[in-house]
């Protein structure tokens, strides 16, 4: 069968016309798909009726007036110019056909002298005037109606009558009694309409949004409607209004599918709830070969493409408009379908989420595995989902236990603060003998993070009463005593003793083993000087270790394990990989645990904008409230980083930042007192300063952490006594920290040289400083570098030797300006003059030196000057002395007025 666009349908239909007023009896039936313009085309030609000298007669079918016998010949007859006595007679024909099906009588069989009678007078009409008589939707046709219309269309041959049917052209229709009798006659034309081409739309698009958007959008309309004319029209304000598929579109494609056969609609509802045409049929309940003429239907309208939705918007809207109900009930008939079927979990688990219950065994299940698959594949919120509803619909107390254990798990990728409403369930449910011993580590794990110190100590317990633990348990158990050993180790005591029953267990799985051997690596790298063999585990572990469901603690450890080891140069490429991989699998809490990683490998190498930008992009991620204990992690490095930039007015929220007491039972905890001691001694508060670093040291010691790459306590210690005046002390502590760091700490080494000259005279200070800079330059922190460099500059200073002071000034400021060191950048001036010295150098003077001589200089008294800094009037007094001595003056009234301009 030809098909035809409206202007040739058009033509056609007016040339059939033609014929019928000039006595050549014609019949016409218009099919198409939906929204292909029957309707349209069949008002079009009654309105040109009385043009081209007939009279249209016009009716419509309704799916609600099927059963409504001889309706839509009633509709003709009533819209007939006849005489009232002809009309009596017509209605009581009508009336005595409707009585005859009421009585029982069959339609097909009313009595043939209704029928004939009833067309007698519309034959005879048409011999006074040209009639076109026109039936839209005529599959809805009642059955006496058909009749009728069949009966007519036998006799019109000679006539002067043009019958013209429109209906769709999917299946239903087309075995009525009408559309099998009439295709039949030698007198009927079928027109068939069909969508618009590729050319036609962006024709069309071209028509009603210009030339230039044509060319824009006018192939994705064609490819989205197939060439439907209301769904490219409602694409073309889509697109102008936001570049793609949008409420308009939903709208048309509903109203396609509403002003169609219910079969349609509800085959395109079983489509939109399993986005597959395969299963529909067994979804609905419905015949397979209904359905696929129902999809064969839907294709042909533009609404599909290969039985599926052209655009997701399209299935979105068909979704939105079910009713609830209708709409769970639908996806959970699905989550059977596809469940009994074997379909991948991750589908059935959808559609249980959507329909919201998990009522089935075999439910909980397929949710479990989907959240596991989820979480192996990056997909963490569709894995806290899945665990939800599982926990919501679990009845069995043990069960639910361990998938709230699984959810803490899930949620803690994201935000380690999300799952804490869980804890105490678990809490509970460990004490009434439901939660598993692994999953009973957990548990303390993040009930140590949060802080329930004594809660966390309560489940250690308990796990040391439980006795017998699975094979899982003991696996967790034995990686629990790794981790706590360097993280928490004042809760080792609250373990069961280590058996060997333990071991054997790790022992069988790589995972476990991966685990074990990452933490304990970590161990040494904190106890132990650096070690290759060490460097050389972390390494191993870190290429076979991806960010799934347990390797965070894994990869967290073996990145730090290079980082206390010496070796920031090798963990920098590692985390920076693994940051992009979490940020991939959308876990933020990951991104924010590896920043503060990030962080402490730039304060090593002396990338101070770097390692001040990722500590705050982990406490951004991550609020400072979520983080737990761990806080101290990227609080200490954003304020050893903002110390080292002279960038105190920023720090200081974080140094007021409220933090968990529990904090200084970890490891994170000696991170934060480390920051915050070097914070306040670059701000002058030596003696604050100081008690942080003994309580720093004191703990190390205590848990044995006192490795020297780890935190080099003693040498920030012994330049706080330094600059108390407590040059003995100083160099004690400088000494222990020389043996302990021996050749293998070079960065360490060359720190404690710096601070070690500050201590002696003069003319020892040169070769101290070379030395160190020798150290640090291997070391790679090029900021300490550079204060071994400023230091360097000053010494040749004191001894008269301008010309080395000169040929260091370049370097020392350039490597200041590369670290964004600021307070070292401004200590020398840029063009190199000093006041009243010939070498060119400007004297160094540190930040807690510059702040006490810009008050100076500005009137202040020593007293005020203490007040004001918050230091004592002693240390006042040394500062002074300090400056007087760097920059040759005598008293106070010759301190250079420029100071209090740099201070301001």
């Amino acid at each position: 069968m030809a098909e035809h666009n409206q202007r040739q349908g058009m033509a056609l239909l007016r040339e059939l016309l033609d014929d019928a007023v000039a006595g050549r009896g014609r019949i016409a039936v218009v099919t198409g798909a939906i929204a292909t313009g029957k309707s349209h085309l069949l008002y079009g030609l009654t309105e040109q009726a009385f043009d081209h000298g007939a009279l249209p007669l016009v009716a419509t079918g309704s799916r609600a007036e099927r059963d409504l016998p001889l309706g839509v010949l009633s509709q003709l007859v009533h819209n007939t110019p006849m005489m009232e006595q002809h009309r009596a007679v017509t209605l009581g024909l009508l009336q005595e056909g409707a009585r005859a099906e009421l009585a029982g009588d069959t339609l097909d069989h009313l009595d043939v002298q209704i029928v004939d009678a009833l067309c007698t007078i519309l034959l005879e009409l048409s011999e006074r005037c040209p009639l076109l008589i026109a039936v839209d939707d005529a599959h809805h046709a009642d059955r006496a109606s058909q009749l009728c219309l069949t009966y007519l269309a036998r006799r019109i041959k000679y006539a002067k009558i043009m019958l013209v049917f429109a209906a769709p052209d999917h299946a239903a229709h087309q075995r009525s009694l009408l559309h099998s009798d009439l295709l039949r006659q030698p007198h009927c034309r079928p027109v068939r309409l069909a969508h618009l081409t590729a050319e036609a739309v962006l024709r069309r698009v071209a028509e009603r949004a210009g030339p230039e958007a044509a060319g824009r959008f006018g192939a994705a309309c064609h490819e989205l409607s197939g060439g439907n004319r209301l769904l490219v029209d409602a694409l073309v304000e889509d697109f102008q209004a936001g570049g793609g598929p949008g409420e308009r579109y939903a709208e048309a494609v509903l109203t396609c599918l509403h002003g169609t056969d219910p079969d349609l609609l509800l085959t395109a509802r079983g489509l939109a709830v399993l986005g597959e045409p395969d299963g529909v049929a067994r979804l609905l309940g419905h015949g397979p070969a209904a359905v696929a003429q129902a999809l064969q239907a839907l294709n042909r309208a533009g609404l599909l493409a290969g039985g599926r939705f052209r655009h997701e918007g399209a299935r979105a809207a068909v979704l939105a408009a079910l009713d609830a109900t209708d709409r769970t009930g639908l996806h959970r008939r699905a989550a059977e379908l596809t469940h009994d079927e074997g379909a991948p979990v991750a589908v059935v688990a959808e559609h249980l989420l959507l329909a919201g219950c998990a009522d089935d065994p075999w439910a909980l299940s397929v949710l479990e595995d989907a959240a596991g698959q989820a979480l192996r594949d990056g997909g963490v919120e569709a894995a806290i989902e899945y665990l939800k509803l599982a926990w919501q619909g679990c009845g069995d107390e043990r069960r639910r236990a361990r998938i709230a254990t699984k959810l803490v798990r899930a949620a803690w990728r994201i935000n380690p603060s999300t799952p804490a409403g869980h804890l105490a369930e678990l809490t509970a449910a460990l004490h009434k003998g439901h939660l598993g011993g692994g999953d009973a580590v957990v548990l303390a794990k993040a009930l140590l993070w949060h802080g329930h110190v004594a809660d966390a100590k309560d489940v250690l317990h308990h796990l040391r009463e439980l006795g017998g633990l699975d094979r899982e348990g003991l696996a967790e158990l034995a990686v629990a005593r790794a981790w706590l050993r360097g993280a928490c180790p004042s809760f080792l005591a609250h373990l069961p003793e280590a058996g060997q029953e333990e071991s054997n267990s790790a022992a069988h799985s790589l995972g476990v083993s991966r685990r074990i051997e990452s933490a304990n690596a970590l161990v040494r790298a904190l106890t132990e000087a650096p070690r290759p063999e060490t460097t050389a585990v972390a390494e191993r572990v870190l290429r076979g270790s991806r960010l799934d469901e347990m390797s965070m603690d894994t990869v967290e450890s073996a990145l730090l394990t290079l980082t206390y080891s010496g070796r920031p140069d090798r963990a920098a490429p590692w985390c920076d990989a693994f940051v992009e991989e979490a940020a991939s699998r959308q876990a933020p809490s990951r991104q924010a645990r590896l920043s503060a990683i990030r962080a402490e490998i730039a304060l090593r190498t002396g990338d101070l904008a770097a390692a001040a930008r990722d500590a705050r992009r982990a406490l951004e991620i991550i609020p400072p409230g979520s983080w737990g204990v761990a806080v101290g992690g990227p609080l200490g490095a954003l304020l050893l980083a903002g110390a080292a930039m002279s960038r105190h007015e920023e720090c200081l929220p974080y140094v007021t930042q409220p933090v968990p007491e529990a904090m200084l039972e970890t490891r994170f905890g000696l991170l934060y007192l480390h920051g915050k001691a070097r914070y306040t001694l670059t701000a002058g508060q030596a003696e604050q300063a100081l008690r942080d670093l003994r309580l720093c040291g004191e703990l190390m010691g205590l848990w044995g952490l006192d490795a020297p790459e780890f935190i080099p306590w003693r040498v920030d210690a012994a330049e706080a006594l330094v600059r108390l005046g407590d040059h003995e002390q100083a160099r004690l502590l400088l000494e222990e920290q020389l043996r302990r760091s021996d050749r293998r700490s070079r960065r360490v080494h060359g720190m404690a040289m710096r601070v070690l000259a500050a201590t002696g005279e003069s003319r020892h200070r040169v070769m101290l400083l070379r030395r160190s800079a020798e150290l640090l330059q291997t070391g790679g922190d090029r900021y300490e570098l550079a204060r071994t460099l400023f230091d360097l500059i000053e010494a040749y200073h004191t001894i008269g030797e301008y010309r080395r002071a000169g040929m260091l000034t370049r370097r020392a400021r350039s490597l200041a300006v590369e670290c964004s060191a600021d307070g070292l950048s401004q200590a020398l001036s840029p063009d190199g003059e000093h006041d009243g010295d010939a070498s060119g150098v400007q004297p160094i003077l540190s930040d807690a030196e510059r702040r006490v001589a810009a008050l100076a200089a500005d009137g202040y008294s020593n007293r005020d000057i203490s007040a004001k800094l918050y230091i004592t009037v002693s240390t006042v007094e040394q500062h002074l002395t300090r400056v007087y001595r760097k920059l040759n003056v005598t008293r106070r009234s010759d301190l250079p007025a420029r100071l209090v301009g740099e201070q301001s």
